[in-house]
């Protein structure tokens, strides 16, 4: 069966260049992402790396392959400790309540969850075994209760960035801490001491808590063996943290590579004025004060609305946050959704309105065959092709422009346009739900980027219904002059009135 199975071409972040993907037992996957370190809301940044590897996660599956995905959370870290201490609360406690707000903006989102997602907190006894196996094999030392990886150790130490030991240490120019008594000022800490107020466990080398980069190499063997097939993360995680990683599981297991593929997506830039008001694109920082939260966006602006967004920029390219490119993509969401009623609507016409009362088989209308009978073979191509999400949503819109012309009549349609229509409503839910797009009913989801609109052009509903009712009362009475100015001021609004045979509707432009 595995042989049957569609193959996928991947960006190998390490080699730089896109290789056949090969997992180590055919048609099986075995994949780790980086989650979050959960002291905060996660902002588009993180909502970028969930959105797409949830994309793999769904493609992987939908073409057949056994995935075991990995992604864990970091609840244990400095950060953490600094934020619990702000607020006077327990670091746990403060983690497993910002692990549910991250659950609840991802799910927002629509984001799938991973078939295991284990915490820092619970693999406490697993990461000094890993510890105690490097201090034991030379690869680590202790200082005074903290334990450093020992960098020199490592022969190939920078593969992955493509960095060298000598250069950085030439270039440093006071950027890494250099208050411990550390061999090499690169070598990164395993385990950190704790102070008696501080979270801390026991371990051979006195109370203390684990290092950052350690917890993922733990995590990542234990649920999924010595070698992944495919390890992922945000881009700024390449270095340090991955390339410590595999420095610290190539040398703990004694087996390399530690992944076989490395996957990393791009970093969320911002759209901004200048102060002198020109168009400028700067890259997201709290620093910067261009910072945006999940929860932020997902006020405005519709989660598959979001996501289309997010697809419309290959995942290792950046990608520009900007309201206008926002809107874009919530047009382009309405327009789908508006495929799949038209489809919806026309099918009653003809009284196929049911899984049990469909057109029976018949030929293709005329000039479909091609596309009905060729799409999704092109569509998972696209998609298996690094996962260009931009070609996969050209050729939804593809189907979508097909149904829109194809639904223009109001007559019923015919049995052979019927059954056409039946397959292209599969081919687009079938399509979009990969990448996690049209998963609503089609009235549901139009009237929630309506609302949402709505909230953030600060506009009544029961105004405008009351104006377009003004309106047709006024074309009633032949009052031609109050008509145009009340058409005038919606569309000042932004409301766009629509009059047909069965009355008189709006929508927002």
């Amino acid at each position: 069966m595995s042989e049957e199975l569609r193959s996928v071409i991947l960006f190998d972040t390490r080699t730089q260049q896109k290789r056949p993907f090969e997992p180590q037992q055919p048609g099986k996957v075995l994949m780790y992402v980086c989650g979050v370190t959960v002291y905060d809301l996660t902002h588009i940044g993180h909502a970028r790396v969930f959105v797409f590897f949830d994309v793999v996660q769904r493609f992987f599956r939908h073409l057949g392959y056994d995935l075991n995905f990995v992604r864990n959370h970091t609840d244990v870290d400095d950060k953490i400790l600094k934020r619990a201490d702000e607020k006077g609360v327990d670091p746990l406690e403060l983690s497993a309540r910002y692990i549910e707000e991250l659950d609840r903006d991802m799910q927002a989102l629509g984001v799938e969850r991973a078939t295991s997602e284990p915490k820092v907190s619970e693999h406490i006894d697993d990461i000094i075994e890993m510890n105690k196996a490097l201090v034991d094999k030379g690869h680590a030392y202790e200082v005074d209760g903290d334990v450093y990886y020992r960098v020199e150790s490592f022969e190939e130490y920078g593969k992955l960035s493509r960095r060298k030991l000598d250069d950085m240490e030439a270039g440093r120019s006071g950027r890494v801490d250099e208050t411990k008594q550390k061999e090499h000022p690169f070598d990164f800490a395993l385990w950190k001491k704790s102070d008696d107020d501080q979270l801390g466990w026991d371990s051979p080398w006195g109370r203390g808590r684990p290092g950052w980069h350690i917890e993922c190499s733990v995590m990542s063997t234990k649920y999924l063996g010595p070698t992944l097939d495919i390890h992922g993360g945000g881009r700024d995680l390449i270095f340090p943290h991955h390339e410590n990683e595999i420095a610290q599981s190539e040398a703990a297991s004694g087996e390399a590579p530690f992944a076989n593929y490395w996957m990393h997506v791009g970093m969320v830039n911002v759209a901004e004025k200048s102060e002198d008001g020109e168009d400028i694109v700067r890259k997201m920082s709290k620093s910067l004060g261009n910072f945006w939260t999940t929860r932020d966006v997902l006020g405005g602006y519709h989660p598959e609305a979001i996501r289309y967004f997010m697809h419309t920029t290959l995942y290792r390219k950046p990608i520009t946050y900007a309201v206008e490119n926002l809107e874009e993509a919530t047009r382009r969401v309405q327009y789908l959704y508006t495929a799949l009623k038209r489809i919806d609507e026309t099918l009653q016409r003809a009284e196929y309105d049911s899984d049990e009362n469909l057109p029976p088989d018949s030929r293709l209308a005329d000039g479909f065959t091609d596309l009905v009978e060729g799409f999704m073979d092109r569509y998972e191509a696209a998609l298996a092709d690094d996962f260009n999400t931009p070609n996969a949503l050209a050729l939804i819109a593809e189907v979508a422009r097909a149904i829109n012309e194809a639904t223009e009549s109001d007559s019923a349609p015919s049995d052979a346009l019927a059954h056409t229509l039946v397959l292209l409503r599969k081919h687009l839910v079938d399509a979009g739900s990969v990448l996690g797009l049209l998963e609503r009913d089609p009235k549901t989801a139009l009237d929630e980027i309506r609302d949402l609109r709505l909230k953030t052009m600060e506009l009544d509903p029961k105004v405008i219904d009351e104006k377009v009712a003004a309106r047709v009362q006024a074309r009633e009475d032949k009052d031609w002059e109050r008509a145009d100015e009340l058409r005038d001021e919606l569309a000042e609004m932004g409301v766009e009135i629509m009059d047909s045979q069965q009355g008189t509707t709006w929508r927002l432009k």
